[in-house]
C-alpha cells in the first residue's frame, strides 16, 4: 500500500483531480439545469412537478452502464458522456429537495409577501429559497455523493477518475489498486458528504433562527 503510495503518488493525484474536475463539472451543470427546471415546473403547478419529477425517477432507475453505453454513439466515450449522464441522474435528487422545500413554506408567509407587493420571483428568491434552503442544500448533498460514486464507473468509458485505478485493479487482479481506487473514492465521498452535512444543519438552524 505505502509503496505503490511512493511510487505512484503522480497517478494517484490525477486520478482523484480527475474525479473532482467531473465531480465540478456535474455539479455545476446540475444546478443550472435544476434552477431552470425548478421556475418552469413551479410556476406551472403542482402536476408538472409530479410528471416531472416520475420522469427524472424513471430515469434515475435506469443502470449507469445501460445510459451510458446508450449515449456512447451520439456523443462517444470521455468525460462529457459522463456529465451528461451524471447530469441526467441528478436531478431526481435535486428536483425532488427542491419542490418539498418550496412547497413547505408557510402559507401566511408567502401571502405576506404578496401584500407587501413582491412579485412571484421576488417570493421564490427572498422567501422561499431561504427557507427551503436546508431541503435544497440535503439534495445537493445527495447529488454530490451518488455522483462520486457512479462518476467511478464511468471509468469504463474512458473518463478517468478513481475508478480508473480500481479498475485498472480489477483486470489485473491487483489488490493494492483495488483498495487505493475505492479509498480515494470514499474519502471524496465521506468529506464531502461531512462538509455539506454541517453546512445543512447551519442552513437549518439559521432558517428555524436558532
Amino acid at each position: 500500500m505505502i509503496r505503490y503510495l511512493v511510487q505512484y503518488h503522480d497517478r494517484l493525484l490525477t486520478a482523484f483531480g480527475q474525479h473532482l474536475l467531473l465531480l465540478a463539472l456535474t455539479m455545476v451543470f446540475s444546478l443550472m439545469l435544476a434552477a431552470v427546471l425548478t421556475l418552469l415546473l413551479h410556476r406551472s403547478g403542482p402536476a408538472a412537478e409530479r410528471i416531472a419529477l416520475r420522469i427524472a425517477g424513471i430515469i434515475y432507475t435506469i443502470p449507469s452502464l445501460a445510459l451510458f453505453a446508450l449515449l456512447i454513439p451520439v456523443l462517444g466515450l470521455g468525460m462529457r458522456t459522463a456529465v451528461f449522464v451524471l447530469v441526467l441522474y441528478n436531478q431526481f435528487l435535486l428536483l425532488r429537495n427542491i419542490f418539498a422545500g418550496f412547497n413547505a413554506a408557510p402559507q401566511p408567509v408567502i401571502e405576506a409577501g404578496y401584500g407587501m407587493g413582491m412579485t412571484w420571483f421576488q417570493i421564490i428568491v427572498l422567501v422561499k429559497l431561504p427557507l427551503s434552503l436546508p431541503m435544497i442544500i440535503a439534495g445537493i448533498r445527495l447529488a454530490v455523493v451518488s455522483t462520486i460514486g457512479i462518476g467511478a464507473i464511468a471509468a469504463v468509458i474512458n473518463a478517468g477518475g478513481a475508478g480508473s485505478i480500481l479498475f485498472d485493479g480489477l483486470r489485473t487482479n491487483n489488490a493494492v489498486k483495488i483498495i487505493w481506487g475505492t479509498a480515494l473514492c470514499a474519502l471524496l465521498a465521506v468529506g464531502a458528504n461531512v462538509a455539506l452535512l454541517r453546512l445543512e444543519t447551519l442552513a437549518r438552524k439559521t432558517a428555524t433562527g436558532g
